[in-house]
């Protein structure tokens, strides 16, 4: 679970003092990113034992003076260095036998990152941190592939009535961007017409007024656009999703 020991935290000497009658806690970080045209997640490479050398989710025990939702930011800030993005509770995983030192009950939560705030750094008991395809993923320690298959399934679920999709792109982006978001969350294609026909009409873009993106290979540049999220909290109150 990517752990790191402080005077705070359990190392793994005190885990052997633990009663065996009384669960730990942990807290463990899905950070979600798009870059490369694919869905990523952050991994880190254990250095300590349990599954020493094994890739898994960041995360950490929590502290006896913090609540669930402050140690999930202090782990994602520790992790990541970044701050202020979208971060959900995700699910509690407590199977007896998920750590095998001892009983360890972790409660998962799962942020979105834009590519833009990338500052990474690696904790005190990993070697080494990694962004992995989704869909390409190593073997993992402990459950944590149960755990991300479970971060997917509630990410794509949440992607038809939230401003999760926009949670992955810059302040300004191009309707191919987000079909882009769209399509490597869903891991399918979108039509490209209906795509932009459909969020058009919701009304929950904004032109961003003489700005506009060349790609390569194109004759004309692209329209930027912005996130109108007054707009979508009344769409939103009406109950309408995006059916895509």
């Amino acid at each position: 679970m990517g752990r790191k020991n402080s005077d705070k935290n359990p190392s793994p000497a005190d885990l052997q003092a633990v009663p065996p009658d009384r669960p730990l806690v942990a807290v463990d970080i899905i950070i979600f990113t798009v870059f490369e045209e694919d869905l990523k997640v952050l991994l880190v490479k254990r250095k300590i034992l349990p599954f020493k050398g094994m890739w898994a989710i960041p995360g950490g025990f929590i502290h006896m003076d913090e609540s669930l939702d402050d140690a999930a930011k202090r782990e994602l800030k520790e992790e990541t260095n970044v701050s202020e993005v979208y971060l959900e509770q995700l699910y509690t995983f407590g199977d007896p036998h998920r750590d095998p030192r001892t009983r360890v009950i972790t409660v998962a939560y799962f942020a979105l990152v834009s590519p833009e705030k990338l500052n990474l750094q690696a904790a005190t008991d990993v070697e080494e941190v990694r962004w992995f395809s989704m869909y390409k993923l190593p073997d993992l320690a402990f459950d944590h592939k149960e755990i991300l298959d479970y971060a997917l399934e509630r990410l794509r679920n949440k992607l038809n009535y939230t401003t999760v999709g926009f949670q992955l792109l810059p302040e300004k982006f191009t309707l191919t961007e987000l079909q882009k978001v769209y399509e490597v969350i869903l891991d399918k294609k979108l039509d490209k017409r209906n795509f932009r026909k459909k969020i058009l009409s919701m009304g929950i873009l904004r032109e961003c007024e003489g700005e506009t993106k060349m790609y390569k290979g194109y004759h004309r540049p692209a329209q930027l656009y912005s996130f109108a999220l007054d707009r979508f909290i009344k769409l939103k109150d009406k109950g309408i999703l995006f059916p895509f």
